[in-house]
């Protein structure tokens, strides 16, 4: 585990909130040098605590307004790798996380509206062992960075 202090986790902080902030914003935020923020930055990357930088994209812009969660469930024998694999060839899953109990794996996914959200249903239905899918419905969202 790297060793990550105060002013390791205040400089994470204010680069989550923007990843393009420059070094001599964060500095004095953070009491330390411009260097010495840049050499702090540096060493996050380098020990893996960051682990890039992306931009965040509004998907309802894109036309993508529709967010669900599907369970899906496969037969027994199925191999964890083979659940991320099946579910990833569906170009609108967003996100596949396998799980341990009922169901398999939680499969995020992205639609344009209900009749798109049921074509990806299908595929998935479709796609390796799955034997049962249950779906739910987006309302609102909250997530801590």
């Amino acid at each position: 585990m790297p060793e990550v202090d105060d002013v390791d986790r205040r400089l994470l902080a204010l680069l989550q909130e923007d990843g393009r902030r420059t070094f001599a914003d964060m500095a004095p935020r953070v009491g330390l040098s411009v260097a010495a923020t840049k050499r702090r930055v540096d060493r996050l990357r380098e020990v893996g605590v960051i682990t890039g930088f992306t931009a965040t994209v509004d998907p309802a812009k894109l036309g993508l307004g529709v967010e669900a969660f599907c369970e899906v469930r496969y037969a027994g024998t199925t191999p964890v790798g083979d659940i991320v694999e099946t579910a990833s060839t569906v170009r609108e899953v967003q996100a596949v996380y396998t799980i341990a109990g009922d169901p398999d794996a939680l499969v995020q996914v992205r639609v344009r509206d209900i009749a798109h959200l049921q074509d990806v249903i299908d595929r998935l239905r479709r796609a390796g062992a799955v034997v049962g899918t249950k779906t739910l419905m987006v309302l609102g969202r909250w997530a801590r960075s």
